[in-house]
């Protein structure tokens, strides 16, 4: 059954907003009487029946509500460097949340060379990509953070950085991080963080981290990370 992003859901009934009623209404021909499903963005899940099929204001009669859905006993937060290819980017925001994730931060480090992201375009991926996934909990966009102003606000839960500088110490994320604790990940550009960065993340108590011998790409080190927390957790 498909499944809807409607958020602010309380009572017996809500109204979809324009872009989720024309996909129900105009694209999948659905109408009144037809059952749907439907996530708020907070944990909740909720099953519902159409009883008015505007394709700008789909109305829905709420039959079943479950608080919680899916969540976890961790928090992840993952702060990542744009990079030039923005589908790149986006693959990333699209499979990290399928994985599961809750919070990302775009990073910008020196040697970000992309500054700034399409923050209703990202969005939109995170939607699409919590509703195919079943997730019932929206992770939140933050605005992109210079690297020096991220690093001093304060953050809760184990610390890492990801880099190759085999000039400063790195281990394994399964030696530093354990099960159900919260995590804050830091993932670099291309060229990697540089030297003061890794300094300044590991003055500041984050734990240096390797994601195994190859030089990965921005997007698929973000993406190990994310599955190696997931992997730990399951």
């Amino acid at each position: 059954m498909q499944i809807f992003y409607v958020p602010g859901i309380t009572g017996d009934s809500c109204v979809m907003d324009e872009s989720e009623s024309r996909h129900c209404i105009r694209v999948l021909r659905m109408t009144k009487g037809d059952r749907v499903k439907l996530v708020d963005g907070m944990g909740g899940y909720h099953e519902g029946i159409i009883t008015g099929s505007d394709p700008s204001a789909c109305k829905i009669r709420i039959t079943d509500s479950y608080q919680g859905f899916g969540k976890r006993e961790y928090r992840l937060h993952m702060a990542v460097s744009p990079i030039k290819n923005q589908e790149r980017f986006e693959w990333f925001i699209e499979k990290s949340v399928e994985l599961g994730i809750d919070e990302i931060t775009p990073l910008i480090c020196r040697n970000t060379e992309k500054k700034g992201i399409k923050t209703d375009r990202i969005n939109n991926i995170i939607i699409s990509a919590m509703k195919q996934s079943l997730k019932a909990y929206k992770p939140l966009l933050n605005e992109a953070l210079p690297f020096g102003k991220f690093i001093a606000a304060g953050h809760s839960g184990i610390k890492m950085i990801a880099h190759c500088n085999h000039g400063f110490e790195s281990r394994k994320m399964d030696l530093i991080y354990r099960k159900g604790m919260d995590a804050l990940i830091l993932i670099g550009p291309e060229g990697d963080f540089s030297m003061e960065e890794i300094d300044m993340a590991l003055s500041s108590g984050f734990k240096g981290i390797s994601l195994g011998n190859s030089r990965l790409r921005t997007e698929t080190a973000g993406i190990a990370a994310c599955h190696s927390v997931y992997f730990i957790n399951q």
